[in-house]
């Protein structure tokens, strides 16, 4: 079995604009006589200069986790909600308990405690920064990680750890057994360190049919409520929601009515063309999800129309590059949409000030990484609590 190594996104949350109780952007569309919005209820403001990564936050004990990562030290640091920097160590590097190289965001276990993924296993320490367990890998040695940041982390139920899948088959991607055979996420027992793969592709799926994608068109968006598991698989805007013990069941497939969503739907082949593996960058693809009682809340890149993706392979000089880039960031940015659990847009806005893919839903509670300030450096950042709100 191989491991994929993918690309590490290092979240930096510096931010400039004034807290207050808003709702989140204007909505573009509402349905009936009703009006759907997430409104801003409190922020937390953790006074910090350095380029940090959240990793967690827990309103239970009132904590944020986050590190300091660089490239000779990582630093672990742990802040109360009132900006109080509580502690501060590492783990990384020549050290008996370091968790080696991380393969998931850290995780907040408990009131006083957190697990950390590594290339060492699974180890648990206190907020202290002291060992409390580690559990190894029982059968591979080495591991590749995702991305390392609030949203793209594991999600916990009952005794067990739900992730990404990182392996992948002992085939190419040119054939069609990669895409059969693909497992897109894993079980994971922190107790023991073993992992159970699970959910392939449907048969229904655009991955099952004749076309090849590019690297990691698939990305997951998951999370788990109801007691099942609710997948999006990267471009393609379909929930999958599988029953979470198994056999693991395909339970429904609901199509996501995104307006305006564009996506790359495959190719006959697999080439070096940048207007294959380009698409990476044009494509529409679902970053996050979660699921407040009836009600879906997603994240998504809504992709660039046919014209501006033609454009986007043309030969340009570097200024020209630039500007097109620019205009591109502005015509497209990322949508926050709020979704009946039939798929139907109840309402979408941009998501303006913050980081996509970093909401996170804690003790019911929905959480956003508020994004840097590029024209000034700022000495602290803040992470912003939403409800929905339906009027």
């Amino acid at each position: 079995m191989k491991y994929f190594l993918s690309f590490i996104f290092i979240y930096l949350l510096m931010s400039g604009c004034k807290p207050d109780k808003d709702k989140f952007q204007k909505t573009e569309i509402s349905t009936g006589e009703k009006v759907y919005s997430l409104e801003k209820l409190d922020s937390i403001k953790i006074p910090y200069l350095g380029n940090p990564t959240v990793h967690d936050i827990d309103p239970s004990s009132r904590t944020v986790l986050f590190m300091e990562h660089m490239l000779s030290s990582q630093e672990i640091i742990l802040a109360d909600f009132d900006g109080t920097i509580r502690n501060t160590f590492s783990k990384w590097g020549d050290v008996p308990d370091s968790y080696g190289n991380l393969i998931a965001p850290l995780l907040i276990d408990n009131s006083n405690s957190f697990i950390a993924y590594g290339s060492r296993g699974f180890l648990t320490y206190d907020f202290n920064g002291e060992l409390l367990s580690r559990v190894k890998h029982p059968d591979f040695d080495y591991f590749g990680f995702n991305r390392i940041g609030l949203g793209g982390g594991m999600e916990k139920s009952g005794n067990r750890l739900l992730y990404v899948n990182i392996e992948i088959p002992d085939y190419s991607k040119n054939e069609r057994k990669f895409y059969e055979e693909l497992k897109i996420l894993t079980w994971l027992d922190q107790s023991t360190g073993e992992k159970e793969p699970f959910i392939s592709f449907p048969n229904s799926s655009i991955f099952r049919g004749d076309n090849f994608f590019f690297n990691n068109a698939w990305d997951p968006a998951f999370t788990i409520a109801d007691n099942f598991v609710y997948v999006v698989f990267g471009v393609e805007p379909v929930i999958y929601s599988y029953d979470k013990h198994p056999p693991y069941s395909l339970i429904s497939k609901t199509n996501l009515e995104l307006p305006e969503y564009n996506y790359f739907k495959g190719a006959e082949k697999i080439t070096s063309d940048v207007s294959f593996f380009g698409q990476r960058r044009t494509s529409g693809r679902i970053l996050n999800i979660k699921k407040i009682g009836e009600f879906f809340i997603i994240v998504y890149f809504p992709g660039f129309d046919f014209t501006d993706t033609q454009e986007q392979f043309e030969n340009k000089s570097r200024e020209e590059s630039m500007l097109f880039q620019k205009r591109m960031n502005e015509k497209y940015p990322h949508k926050v949409a709020i979704l009946n659990n039939k798929g139907k847009v109840l309402s979408h806005f941009p998501m303006e000030g913050f980081i996509p893919g970093s909401m996170v839903l804690r003790d019911n509670e929905i959480w956003m990484l508020e994004s840097f300030d590029t024209e000034s450096e700022q000495d602290y950042f803040r992470i912003f609590k939403f409800e929905l709100n339906i009027e």
